[in-house]
């Protein structure tokens, strides 16, 4: 049976086709869209909101499919061989006189002191408090000191040096001065023989060399570097000359350039190596290995570009989250009930809103650092303090909302239905707030990302080796990096300020759609 109300529309004619006929009361005449779908339709009319939209799911795939796809670690090192110049060796020549001493007891210091004088005045003799000493001079600049008819101590102005740097006997150094002194080519010191020649290098019964005389002292800077022979003496040359470097290729085919130093206040040279160091590929200019170089500690700047996204993303979601859920609790118990209840938990609000953020987080920043906290542990210190200082916001704005509609009509049909008051607040009232309240958060992010590079940039955040936007422009600390080395922190401080413009942009587009009124 058809109702007798249900007509047919005239058909409109259009050449030789015919359209559908609808009644009137066909739910096909009408298109009604959901909430839900008017609210998207009128965001996806914004143009800006849109491309706010698309900047942030570029960077979402930037920061959490780029760190997937990089073919580096976060934290990976690269390097570099660099010739650099270190300290090497030392060289002095000596023209004070120097004591070799025998008898500990007999030669002290004060000793050395009046045998000097005795030199310079030409004595042969001299006494020191209940002893007399006798000078004897085997050479220019070569005397021993000899008390109670035995040498106690040798002054000279030439040194022995040791091949293998190791102290030499009093016997040794004594048997040698006399050697040298007396035109002697063998001598024998602590029972064993030894030959001299006359440039003075003292060599063993096989020929191989255990030392030299000369006025020259040559010191490794490493004490298990031993000089051959051939090098001091291409290195005394040197000083000699007054050159400022040398080549010397080493038993094991091996050149190296010696650079020399002189110091005027100590009369000694300091020689300096300029050998290939491998070293940290430091501020390396973009490449096609690094697109967009690499950093202070030799890392791809993309990677860690991409591995800073995540965190900074990762830490404003998780922020506003712990905002949301502490704000939804007690905004809507202070909201619905009212009374003695809305009074103290405002009271608290008020209360957080006192407190000084960035003097507490300076403040438990500087206790982590003198802990020792682990950058891990940190970053989740950092999120949890972040999250429970802006809390107050939004329990403020779901107080607002909820004071506004628990008394309206719907409210009133849950209490006569019996409905248990948690569930009249989570189910009734708070998904009516939640319009305002992912426009808040959606904007909430962008301010909370900017919090994290703010105190990343001051040392306080998102700790090595661990990156963030934020601690990534922390290298601009440092003006030469700043003015030379732009590819350290302008794509960092582009993608920061992309990030929180689009996250405004879209927190702009959602207010407009949830609520069209506000854009006249």
């Amino acid at each position: 049976m058809k109702d007798k109300n249900d007509k047919k529309l005239p058909a409109a004619n259009n050449g030789n086709q015919k359209e559908e006929q609808y009644s009137l009361n066909d739910d096909r005449r009408v298109k009604v869209l959901s909430p839900g779908a008017l609210v998207a339709k009128r965001f996806l009319r914004n143009r800006l909101a849109v491309t706010g939209m698309v900047i942030l799911l570029i960077m979402f795939l930037f920061s959490f499919l780029g760190g997937l796809l990089s073919p580096y670690a976060e934290d990976q090192k690269f390097y570099r061989t660099d010739v650099q110049a270190k300290d090497y060796a030392g060289i002095l020549h000596n023209e004070e006189y120097r004591y070799t001493v025998g008898d500990p007891e007999l030669f002290k210091s004060a000793v050395h002191a009046q045998a000097l004088k005795a030199i310079i005045t030409n004595n042969e003799s001299f006494d020191y408090k209940d002893h007399s000493y006798t000078l004897n001079k085997l050479d220019e600049d070569l005397y021993t000191v000899s008390c109670e008819g035995k040498v106690v101590g040798i002054a000279s102005k030439e040194l022995i040096n040791s091949s293998d740097n190791r102290p030499v006997s009093f016997d040794f150094a004594l048997q040698v001065y006399q050697a040298k002194a007396e035109g002697k080519n063998t001598f024998t010191a602590d029972s064993v023989e030894y030959n001299i020649d006359e440039d003075g290098v003292i060599t063993d019964s096989a020929g191989a060399e255990v030392g030299y005389v000369s006025a020259y002292i040559v010191r490794a800077v490493m004490p298990d570097v031993v000089f051959s022979r051939e090098f001091k003496n291409q290195l005394i040359d040197a000083a000699e000359a007054g050159d400022e470097s040398f080549k010397y290729t080493d038993e094991n085919g091996v050149e190296a350039e010696y650079i020399l130093q002189y110091d005027a206040a100590t009369k000694a040279y300091d020689v300096r190596r300029e050998i290939a160091t491998k070293v940290f590929d430091t501020y390396s200019a973009p490449s096609k290995s690094h697109w967009v170089g690499t950093d202070r500690n030799g890392m791809d700047m993309l990677t860690r570009l991409m591995y800073g996204g995540r965190i900074s993303l990762m830490i404003g979601f998780i922020v506003v989250i712990i905002e949301t859920i502490i704000g939804i609790v007690l905004g809507g118990i202070s909201g619905y009930f009212g009374g003695w209840i809305d009074n103290l938990i405002m009271r608290i609000v008020d209360v957080f809103y006192c407190i000084p953020s960035l003097p507490f987080i300076i403040i438990v920043g500087a206790a982590m650092d003198a802990a020792n906290v682990p950058s891990l542990t940190r970053m989740i210190y950092l999120m949890l303090i972040l999250g429970f200082l802006g809390w107050p916001g939004v329990a403020r704005l779901i107080r607002g909302q909820i004071l506004s509609l628990r008394e309206q009509e719907f409210m009133t049909a849950t209490e006569a239905c019996g409905i248990a008051p948690y569930k009249r607040i989570f189910k009734h009232l708070v998904p009516n707030v939640m319009p305002q309240l992912i426009v808040y958060m959606t904007m909430g992010l962008g301010s909370t990302i900017i919090t994290e590079a703010t105190l990343s940039f001051l040392g306080l955040g998102v700790r090595f080796p661990f990156a963030s936007w934020g601690n990534i422009i922390n290298d601009v600390n440092d003006t030469f990096v700043l003015t030379n080395y732009w590819f350290i922190w302008i794509p960092a401080g582009i993608l920061l300020l992309t990030t929180v413009l689009a996250f405004n942009i879209v927190g702009d587009g959602l207010r407009d759609a949830f609520d069209p009124k506000m854009k006249r």
